[in-house]
């Protein structure tokens, strides 16, 4: 069996298939013509650095089988609690500025 090798340009837009426009893992590998594994392979390993992918299923990551790696369940936590920290920063910011402008229309 012969190992075929892809360019990161072609991994790169064979994720984009899932990530933006919004195909299946399934339908964006049979139009490729190339093993679901691979692709899974290949989302798995941009996840860190993207939001959410879909798995084969057409279910998105976040507690199927697919993510149940310590490794990439620790970096989503991670990724998680940082933005639960931003978001509690912009709730403060827009409670501070609705005090601050209600005071300044009475």
């Amino acid at each position: 069996m012969s190992k075929k090798s892809y360019s990161k340009q072609y991994k790169d837009s064979a994720c984009r298939l899932v990530i933006e426009q919004g195909y299946t893992i399934v339908q964006a590998a049979k139009s490729l013509g190339m093993p679901e594994a691979t692709l899974t392979y290949w989302l798995r390993r941009r996840r860190p650095a993207e939001g959410r992918n879909e798995q084969p299923g057409g279910t998105t990551a976040g507690g199927d089988a697919a993510t149940r790696d310590p490794a990439a369940m620790a970096i989503e936590i991670q990724e998680l609690q940082a933005k639960v920290r931003c978001l509690e920063m912009e709730k403060e910011i827009l409670k501070k500025a609705t005090a601050f402008f209600a005071k300044e229309q009475s």
